[in-house]
């Protein structure tokens, strides 16, 4: 009996210390406690596979595409889908399906470019603004006066200004959804900023950059993460509007947005030029939201309450 208790005396401990290291494991502290909730998301695992796909298609289209995306056959012009165009044919007889996986090429690259540059410029501005308050009231205006314009109408006026390329498309729509980042990232440095251990920074005389980057900034990617997520799709939306307009990239390059306006006209007779970008474009948005939807859930416990 006392060799039983002796024994169990000495497991305890370890007992102890296995199941606090297998609570921790799977603690909101885990670096990886938001990824296996994304996980966890069947949407967002559906979208995330249909996302990969299309990267795949973007990244391989010399591969995969059967033609050259401008490729002109007479010949065949407006064919209906079938084993050899499955996505049918358009007006001068260029293969949908090609061009439509090249548009995705165009379509991916504005849409992260756009994060990328919104996001950076954005985050310098929040943090600038919502930490120094005497220039948080000039930055915000300038914001505020970028907002009060339509962004498309927007972007279409700094395109008229740069003329038509795509890393004009990327710099117009980073511009136009900068003030959504930069809001975001300066409310989040506002209420950072007055928390107890960026007093004690400042106390033991830390510089400010310093502050910023290691206390208010990385405090602020949850958030940001999930807002990036919607830029991404706002950006590939924006692209094609401007594609459908004429006022995006180059008409020879192939976009969706630009497909789908080639086959308006037609779109009673053959409506497959129209619709097979379309849908590719509807269906990228949409899994790019459902992302975005699954990242906000697994990062914000207020959100998994509700």
């Amino acid at each position: 009996m006392a060799l039983s208790e002796a024994r169990a005396a000495k497991v305890a401990p370890f007992a102890t210390r296995s199941r606090r290291w297998r609570l921790s494991s799977i603690t909101p502290a885990s670096p990886y406690y938001w990824v296996r909730l994304l996980l966890e998301n069947p949407a967002a695992v559906l979208s995330l596979g249909f996302l990969a796909v299309i990267l795949l298609l973007a990244i391989l289209a010399p591969v995969i595409a059967p033609a050259e995306p401008n490729f002109v056959n007479p010949a065949d012009r407006l064919e209906q889908p079938s084993s050899d165009y499955w996505f049918g044919t358009d007006e001068l007889g260029r293969d949908v399906f090609s061009r439509a996986v090249y548009g995705a090429r165009i379509s991916l690259l504005v849409g992260l470019s756009v994060m990328v540059g919104a996001t950076v410029m954005g985050s310098i501005i929040g943090l600038v603004a919502g930490y120094y308050q005497r220039i948080d009231t000039p930055l915000m205006r300038v914001m505020d006066g970028l907002e009060a314009f339509p962004s498309i109408l927007l972007a279409i006026a700094i395109m008229a200004t740069l003329g038509p390329a795509t890393e004009n498309v990327i710099a117009a729509l980073s511009v136009v959804y900068t003030p959504n980042i930069a809001r975001l990232v300066r409310s989040t440095t506002l209420m950072n900023r007055r928390q107890p251990y960026v007093e004690s920074a400042r106390a033991i005389g830390m510089r400010d950059f310093p502050i910023m980057r290691r206390y208010i900034f990385m405090n602020s990617l949850s958030p940001l993460i999930v807002q990036g997520t919607f830029v991404v799709a706002f950006g590939i939306l924006a692209e094609a509007s401007l594609s459908f307009l004429g006022a995006g990239v180059p008409p020879d390059t192939p976009t969706w947005g630009s497909i789908v306006s080639s086959g308006q006209p037609r779109l009673q007779q053959a409506w497959w030029v129209s619709v097979f970008p379309g849908l590719l474009l509807f269906a990228t948005v949409l899994a790019t939201n459902l992302i975005g939807d699954g990242l906000r859930d697994a990062l914000d416990p207020r959100s998994r309450r509700r």
